[in-house]
Parts: C-alpha cells; structure tokens; sequence
C-alpha cells in the first residue's frame, strides 16, 4: 500500500466499505468527502491502476457499467495499513 496515492488508498477504502459499488457509487462517496467533483478522467484510471495491482477485482454490471471488490490481497493490504496507522494514531476514550 506504500506505493499509493492518498486518493487510491480513499478508493480502495471506499470500494471495501460497500458491496461491489460501481464507478459511479464510489465516484459520489468521493465526491462528498473531498466536496468537489471527481472527474471521470480521475477515478478511471486509478481504479484500473488498483486493478491492475491486484487489489480490486472488476466485474462487469451491463454493457456501460463495472462493479468493484476488493481482492483478499487488497483486504491484507488494508488490514496491514490500518495496524500501521495504529502505532501512530490513537483514539482517546470519551470521558
């Protein structure tokens, strides 16, 4: 995962939090997170640059529209990314 973009990681955590979103389902999480529009110029490319890393896996809905599911590798790679990010973060308990 060290070898991501930011915006990458937030697809690849995106796409783990829902079942088997489309393009255009991630692309509106997105757009809410960062709150402005992600073109398509954008998104496009780096979900096929996740897919091609083998960690998402892209299925094919109709003729116009692709599904995404993270890999078991890409799940590892999370799980591996958030145990890191513990050592560093902490969560201070509500008083």
């Amino acid at each position: 995962m060290y070898d991501l973009t930011g915006f990458q990681r937030d697809l690849l955590y995106v796409t783990a939090g829902h079942d088997e979103p489309h393009g255009l389902a991630i692309k509106d999480e997105l757009d809410d997170y960062y709150e402005t529009e992600i073109h398509h110029g954008r998104l496009y490319p780096n979900l096929d640059t996740l897919v091609e890393k083998g960690l998402l896996e892209k299925g094919q809905i109709d003729k116009r529209t692709n599904s995404y599911e993270v890999t078991q590798r890409g799940h590892r790679e999370i799980d591996a990314r958030r145990e890191w990010e513990d050592q560093y973060v902490t969560v201070e308990a509500e008083a």
